[in-house]
């Protein structure tokens, strides 16, 4: 046993370079575990967001799992680093309520149209355009996307739970509280916000669990039918369900491109954060393997669109497991292989009502405003933009509205403010076909 478990270390070793990152395997391994307990909860929402549009709900389930799986093994063999990789929240929520719901397409459409991004996301890894497309766009609106997409997020939250509802005569009112689907979420948002304050790990996992237990006295969580452990549901319903009809129309450039902005500022911005947090950065603040590190969620996210969901990007929940010395791809595998295991117990993560995933939504909001505290309010050229970009998302229902309005505006107040040298070209140029797609769609 002991020289088994010797050549393992070997192993590990050689391929990691554990010793050269000051770590070992079992500290590898219990951050990676420690990382599937903070981001885990995505195998119940994003279901439950996408199944929204008319997609199998079972079949999401496995086809996040999968592709988490992919790209998060990328990330630990050819990067080597122990950040984690799924389908990310607030592209989920742009794919559902964004493209299916307010523009009206298939969520075929919106396959397609992820499966686009990642094919132009490998072409650009090659090239290193992605770093050079994330250099152009100004600070504050990299923040605003952020915390407008935090809005946005804890919005759905909201409705989701029957919180927030149409109003009668007014846009939006308070939901029935004393109903049981609102009243379970509002404990849901108590209990996860107690796990957060006492710093328990995986406390949005955990607070969903317990939430769901609640719900089963109170009739709102569905009790599974049949064995708890069963194989993996089929993606048939859900795979390779590409239309190709609208690829060449303004609709499918806008939402690519929104796709592909989204993604780019969240997977560099998650990589940077995490990887200053490890002490990775060199003395310019680069990452040394960014662009192995972005090939992973490319990949991740080309995998996912064939199986069957929205796109792949870095997790910012890596964090954790870095601050429990997660410092090499071991980690990484190590949640991959927990996202493995998860795979057989979909009928647990399917009896997750909406109700206990609300209070994930909000508070993975509240996480997403903090670059707000970073974003220069003095300077109305820099301010209104990014206001308008928060603003917007929640307001329009539209993850793109929020970009469009903030980036247009940018441009114009820069140019008739005489301040037209800050403005970056490829800033011009989107701003250009904004306008037109407006003008014309």
């Amino acid at each position: 046993m002991s020289n088994k478990s010797t050549a393992n270390d070997g192993f590990f070793e050689r391929r990691f370079k554990l010793s050269e990152h000051g770590t070992d395997v079992k500290t590898e391994i219990l951050a990676g575990i420690t990382t599937f307990m903070t981001m885990g909860y995505i195998l119940a929402v994003n279901p439950d967001i996408l199944s929204s549009t008319g997609m199998d709900k079972g079949g999401v389930f496995t086809a996040t799992a999968i592709s988490a799986i992919i790209a998060t093994l990328i990330m630990a063999f050819y990067a080597n680093y122990p950040f984690a990789l799924a389908p990310g929240m607030g592209l989920n929520a742009f794919f559902a309520f964004t493209v299916v719901g307010i523009m009206g397409k298939s969520w075929q459409f919106a396959l397609t149209a992820v499966f686009l991004e990642g094919i132009i996301f490998i072409i650009l890894s090659f090239f290193k355009v992605r770093e050079a497309i994330f250099d152009s766009i100004p600070m504050n609106l990299k923040k605003a996307v952020s915390v407008g997409i935090g809005l946005f997020i804890a919005l759905i939250g909201f409705v989701n739970a029957g919180i927030v509802v149409p109003g009668e005569g007014i846009i939006v009112d308070l939901g029935n509280l004393k109903a049981a689907g609102p009243l379970l979420a509002l404990i849901g948002l108590i209990i996860t916000g107690v796990l957060l304050a006492k710093n328990i790990k995986g406390a949005l996992l955990i607070g969903m669990i317990i939430t769901t237990i609640i719900g089963i006295p109170m009739g709102v969580t569905p009790l599974p039918e049949g064995m708890l452990v069963q194989l993996p549901p089929s993606v048939k319903d859900v795979a390779f369900q590409f239309e190709w009809g609208e690829i060449f129309t303004w609709e499918m450039l806008l939402v690519v491109f929104t796709f592909l902005f989204v993604d780019v500022f969240d997977t560099v911005g998650t990589l940077v954060g995490v990887a200053s947090k490890a002490d990775m950065l060199d003395e310019e603040g680069r990452l040394e393997k960014a662009s192995e590190a972005l090939f992973a969620d490319a990949v991740g996210t080309v995998a996912g669109a064939c199986l069957g969901t929205s796109t792949v990007t870095t997790y910012v929940e890596s964090a954790s497991g870095v601050a429990d010395g997660g410092r090499t791809g071991l980690t990484a595998l190590s949640t991959a292989c927990m996202f493995f295991l998860a795979l057989f117990f979909s009928p647990l993560f399917g009896m997750i009502p909406g109700e206990a995933t609300a209070p994930a939504l909000i508070l993975v909001g509240l996480f997403m405003m903090s670059p707000i505290k970073e974003i220069d309010l003095e300077d109305f050229t820099e301010a209104i933009p990014a206001f308008l970009t928060i603003v917007m998302m929640p307001f329009a229902y539209s993850i793109a509205q929020g970009i469009v309005f903030g980036m247009v505006s940018y441009v114009i107040l820069k140019l008739l403010s005489g301040r037209h040298k800050e403005v970056s070209g490829v800033m011009y140029v989107l701003a250009i076909l904004f306008i037109l797609s407006h003008i014309f769609l």
